[in-house]
Parts: structure tokens; C-alpha cells; sequence
């Protein structure tokens, strides 16, 4: 079996719109011919490319460098890629981002307005709030660099920092976060220690509101 053909085998059994990185192909090669890494990623990419401009898939759709995606014609057109899937590979996924901003107060139920943008934290932003036009999301760099341990933490002193700045229409705000915080099993002690560290004193005295419902 050629290289070709191996992964023209894989790309038929990907799922219409979902996304196809180049480095699952050099992956692929790697396992199936037992390629160094440095060399599978450089096959991966002339045959993708190979396989895309030769129509030898043709319902193969090119998003961005590095990135394909299978297509199905629809009545309203062809399927795009599912963008979802890239923004949680871009930014969330492996602990290195999360939701903030009116979207996270909207999901835990502390808005009933849906927010007109989207923000995420993550550790792929370097120095400031920056708006990714293509996939329709702003990004801005966390506290500190997002790992398992802190992740929830700061996403929850987050929407506490927020209760002054977004409308709050719930009854009972500060209820709703403690029990989010009983959901997540947080510790005050830990919350308490990034709430001092990076937010505002405002924000540590919700924090200390909140824990009088505990």
C-alpha cells in the first residue's frame, strides 16, 4: 500500500465536517511505515496536498493550511467545516483554555441575556484581548497559564469578577456560584489564594459572600 492510498483509506472514514489535521497523517504514516516524525510530517503534507489539487477525494475541502475537511452537499450548499471543533482544538482542549466573559455568566445561569461576543481564556494568546475573525471568537491570555489544576479556579473567579460588570438578572447570584462551586468540588482556601493574587478586592469580597451560603 502506498502512502497515497493509505491515507485516501483514512480520509473516506473521517465524518463530513469534521476537521483533518496534517499532523493525524503524519501520525498515520508514522505508525503504518514507520517513518521518523520529521519525515512523516513532510509526506503527510505533500500528500494531502497531492490528494486535494489531484480530486482523487472528491468532496475534500481545504480549511486553512494544515487543515481539510469532508463536505456533503446540503439544500442550503455545501456543509463547512464544523468550527466548533477547531475553536475546542485551538484553544481549549488539554486544559489550555475555557469559556469566560457574558457566555460563561449566561451558562451558569447568572444572565438571561445571550451574549452578542464570545471570549476565551487561553494560554494561546500571548499579550492582549485579540478577535480571531475566522472562526468568530476573541481570545485574551489567562491570569496565569492554564493547567488541570487551576483551570476551574479561575474560570469561576472570573464570572465572580464580572458580577459589577455584566447584567445580572438572577435572583440569588451569589447562591448560583456557590453552588457551582459545591458542583466542582473548588476549595475556598484555593479560590481565595488566586482571588488575592490576581483579582480585585471586589471580587475576593464576593468571593467572601458566597462562602457564607456554604
Amino acid at each position: 500500500m502506498t502512502y497515497k492510498e493509505c491515507v485516501e483509506k483514512y480520509l473516506i472514514q473521517k465524518r463530513e465536517g469534521d476537521p483533518i489535521y496534517t499532523y493525524e497523517i503524519a501520525e498515520l504514516l508514522t505508525t503504518n511505515f514507520g517513518m521518523d516524525k520529521k519525515k512523516a510530517a513532510a509526506a503527510a503534507a505533500v500528500t494531502m496536498k497531492r490528494i486535494y489539487e489531484d480530486d482523487a477525494i472528491d468532496d475534500l475541502r481545504c480549511y486553512q493550511k494544515g487543515i481539510y475537511y469532508r463536505t456533503v452537499n446540503t439544500p442550503f450548499g455545501d456543509m463547512n467545516i464544523n468550527k466548533e471543533k477547531v475553536i475546542e482544538h485551538k484553544y481549549l482542549i488539554d486544559d489550555k483554555g475555557y469559556e469566560t466573559g457574558q457566555w460563561l455568566l449566561h451558562y451558569m445561569g447568572l444572565t438571561t441575556q445571550m451574549p452578542a461576543k464570545r471570549v476565551i481564556a487561553t494560554n494561546s494568546a500571548k499579550d492582549c484581548i485579540r478577535y480571531d475573525k475566522k472562526l468568530d471568537v476573541s481570545i485574551c491570555p489567562p491570569k496565569e497559564p492554564i493547567n488541570t489544576d487551576n483551570k476551574m479556579y479561575l474560570q469561576t473567579l472570573d464570572a465572580i469578577e464580572l458580577l459589577d460588570k455584566s447584567p445580572v438578572d438572577t435572583e440569588d447570584p451569589y447562591m448560583l456560584i456557590a453552588d457551582h462551586i459545591k458542583k466542582h468540588n473548588l476549595q475556598y482556601e484555593k479560590l481565595l489564594y488566586y482571588a488575592d493574587k490576581y483579582y480585585t478586592r471586589k471580587t475576593i469580597l464576593h468571593l467572601a459572600h458566597t462562602a457564607g451560603l456554604r
